[in-house]
C-alpha cells in the first residue's frame, strides 16, 4: 500500500504552485524534525540550505556520523527524496533547534521550512525515546503547561519574526500536542496568520487549554489525524475532530507514520478507530479520572525515578537484562502503598493493551 514515500514518487513532480500545502506534505515534514539538524542549518532565513543541498551535506558526513543523526534509516531516504524532488528541492530549512534539560524534564526539537510563498510552517519534534522525553509525557496529565509547550510557543514567536508571511505548524506524536498548542497560545496578531495546525496521533491537553480563546479560535484550522488503532492520540482530551487513517502495521506500531496509507494527496482514510483503540482510551481516561493532580504526579514521579535508578537513558536500554534487574531491585525498596500503586497501573494497562492488540 502507499506511503509517504511513494507520495513524492507519485507528486514530488509537482510544485505548490501547481498543488497546494497537503496534509500528507505536513506528515513529510513532521517526520523530517526527527533529524537531528543542528549545527548544520542557519538561523538566518536568507542562508538557509535547501532540501537538496542539505541532503547532499548528509551524505558528505563520516557513515556513522550521519547515521547518528538519523531516528531512523527510513528518515536518510526521505531525506534524499524530498531533496531529489521538485516540489521540496527548492525549499529552505532554516532555524533548527534542539534543546533537553533534565532537571526541567524538557525535550525539545523543532525545524522549519519556508514555502514558495513567502509562508513557513514550524515542525516539532515528537518524543525521542529518551526517559526525559517520556517524563515530560507523563506530566501533560497533571500540569497545564509542560517546559516543551513554552519552548514550542516562543519558537513559533520566533518564527513569525523571521517571516513575515502566512504561517503553519506541525507535528507527529508529542510534536502534534506542541504544534496545537504553541499555535492556539500565540499572541493575536500570529495566530491571524496561522492557515493551518497538524497534528498526526498527538496527545490532547487538560480542560485548561480546551477552554482557552485562542483554542476556540483556531479550531477550525486544527487538523488531527489518528491512526485506526491509535493510543498516543487518543489521550487526554481533544475536542477538534479527527480523521482515522488506515496503517498497515498492527497495536502500538501503527504510530509510526510510515505505516500510514496514502491516497492521492491524503490518506487513505477509516470510519472509525478500533474498539481497542476506544478501550485503551477508556481505561486510562478513567484511571485518571480517579486520581486526584497530585497522585498523577507522585505516580510520574515515582515511576520516572524508579526507571532512571536502572542507569537506562532511553526506553530501549531498558530491555537490557542488567537495566531490568535494578528496576525490579528499586520497585522492591518502595513502600507497600508505593508498589501497589504503581502494579495496579500497570496491570491495567497490560489489560489493555492484550484487548487493543487481540481486537481486530
Amino acid at each position: 500500500m502507499p506511503d509517504m514515500l511513494d507520495y513524492l514518487s507519485q507528486r514530488g513532480a509537482m510544485s505548490f504552485d501547481e498543488a497546494p500545502l497537503s496534509s500528507v506534505d505536513a506528515l513529510l515534514l513532521s517526520t523530517l524534525s526527527y533529524i537531528q539538524f543542528d549545527n548544520l542549518i542557519s538561523r538566518d532565513p536568507g542562508e538557509a540550505p535547501g532540501l537538496f543541498e542539505l541532503s547532499q551535506m548528509f551524505q558528505e558526513l563520516p557513515k556513522e556520523a550521519a547515521k547518528s543523526r538519523f531516528r531512523d534509516s527510513r528518515d536518510a531516504e526521505l531525506l534524499e527524496a524530498m531533496g531529489k524532488s521538485r516540489r521540496f528541492g527548492n525549499l529552505r530549512l532554516t532555524a533548527a533547534k534542539e534543546l533537553s534539560d533534565e532537571k526541567k524534564e524538557l525535550q525539545f526539537a523543532a525545524v522549519t521550512l519556508l514555502l514558495e510563498d513567502g509562508g513557513a510552517l514550524a515542525a516539532f519534534r515528537g518524543t525521542d525515546g529518551t526517559l526525559t522525553g517520556w517524563k515530560e509525557n507523563l506530566n501533560l496529565s497533571f500540569l497545564d503547561v509542560i517546559p516543551g509547550q513554552q519552548a514550542a510557543r516562543d519558537y513559533l514567536e520566533e518564527i513569525a519574526e523571521l517571516c513575515p508571511g502566512e504561517l503553519y505548524t506541525a507535528g507527529h506524536s508529542k510534536g502534534g500536542n506542541l504544534a496545537v498548542y504553541a499555535a492556539v497560545r500565540s499572541r493575536n496578531d500570529i495566530r491571524e496568520r496561522i492557515r493551518g495546525v497538524y497534528n498526526y496521533d498527538g496527545p490532547g491537553f487538560r480542560q485548561k487549554v480546551l477552554e482557552d480563546p485562542g483554542y476556540r479560535e483556531l479550531l477550525g484550522r486544527i487538523h488531527t489525524f489518528v491512526p485506526q488503532g491509535s493510543v498516543v492520540g487518543m489521550l487526554l482530551e481533544h475536542e477538534e475532530p479527527y480523521i482515522v487513517v488506515q496503517s498497515t502495521e498492527e497495536g502500538l506500531l501503527q504510530h509510526e507514520p510510515y505505516s500510514w496509507v496514502v491516497s492521492g494527496d491524503g490518506f487513505a482514510e477509516l470510519t472509525r478507530v478500533t474498539e481497542g483503540s476506544r478501550m485503551v482510551d477508556e481505561t486510562i481516561k478513567s484511571w485518571l479520572a480517579g486520581l486526584s493532580v497530585k497522585e498523577r504526579e507522585h505516580f510520574a514521579d515515582t515511576l520516572y525515578e524508579i526507571l532512571k535508578a536502572s542507569g537506562a537513558e532511553r526506553l530501549s536500554d531498558l530491555a537490557r537484562p542488567g537495566n531490568i534487574f535494578a528496576v525490579l531491585q528499586k520497585l522492591g525498596g518502595e513502600d507497600e502503598k508505593t508498589k501497589k500503586m504503581l502494579i495496579d497501573v500497570l496491570l491495567q494497562l497490560i489489560k489493555a493493551a492484550a484487548g487493543l492488540l487481540f481486537t481486530p
